[in-house]
């Protein structure tokens, strides 16, 4: 396994945790806010997991 197939592992898994987290368990949130997590979430996998780790879940 090289590093690009193993960025990119990585990279899924931070954009299924952040949909995932937004849709089950922010129920507080907007669903204008939710899709514009999601669609970061798949355009911006990892960034986005870290901005939302920071922003939401504290």
């Amino acid at each position: 396994m090289n590093t690009n197939s193993l960025l990119g592992i990585i990279a899924l898994l931070c954009a299924i945790w952040v949909i995932y987290d937004v849709w089950t368990k922010q129920k507080k949130m907007s669903d204008g806010s939710k899709i514009l997590w999601t669609i970061c979430a798949v355009i911006f996998n990892i960034i986005t997991a870290i901005v939302y780790y920071f922003k939401k879940k504290k």
